[in-house]
């Protein structure tokens, strides 16, 4: 059995969650994990000296927690969809999250990464829409949440391995459609692994 790993990185409100959960319908054997349930308590979050809470970083995570529910997962994927032989199928993992791709015991676990972008005023005319608990403060967007956008995005400058950008600004179908056809030519090739030349159809990779 095979496990095949997709990371959906980016910004806030690029559009993560709804592109994970569209690949999810569409691909075969998929679970999903996001990083968005690994938050600590409010009480855990530091706060800066503008008192804004400190939510837009690593250590507002229980990181640890969610490396477990991966670990666990790859000991035993979990399957969506039955395939007629086991032995030749892959499990599929979507993982989503913001801060993917900044925190390292992950680097060694992904086939596929993709980090959605979306400028600045598109950013925050989004943020500006969702509800949030606790509610985002005055001049929080512009006093943590982009600063630490800018910070991380930064630091994945000196990643070893290929993430492809996405433009978050094109509509949702367009970004699935880039995104899963990729990921069929990928999930076609690590198949093309399993059997021999002559039986290899990277048209079909299920």
């Amino acid at each position: 059995m095979k496990t095949f790993v997709i990371g959906i990185g980016g910004v806030t409100n690029g559009g993560k969650t709804t592109l994970a959960k569209k690949l999810q319908k569409h691909l075969p054997n998929c679970s999903v994990i996001s990083q968005d349930d690994f938050f600590k308590p409010e009480s855990e979050i530091e706060t800066d000296k503008n008192g804004f809470l400190q939510y837009d970083v690593l250590e507002a995570l229980n990181m640890e927690k969610m490396m477990s529910a991966v670990s666990c997962w790859m000991e035993n994927p979990r399957h969506t969809r039955q395939s007629t032989d086991r032995n030749e199928e892959i499990c599929i993992l979507i993982i989503e999250g913001f801060l993917l791709f900044n925190y390292k015991p992950f680097d060694p676990i992904w086939n596929r990464s993709y980090f959605l972008t979306i400028p600045y005023e598109e950013c925050k005319r989004r943020r500006s829409t969702r509800v949030y608990e606790p509610p985002d403060p005055p001049g929080y967007f512009d006093g943590h949440v982009w600063p630490m956008y800018l910070k991380h995005r930064r630091e994945m400058e000196d990643i070893a391995w290929e993430v492809v950008y996405l433009d978050g600004t094109k509509s949702e179908e367009d970004l699935f459609s880039q995104v899963y056809e990729d990921l069929i030519q990928e999930l076609a090739k690590q198949k093309c692994l399993q059997v021999t030349a002559e039986g290899c159809n990277a048209a079909n990779p299920f």
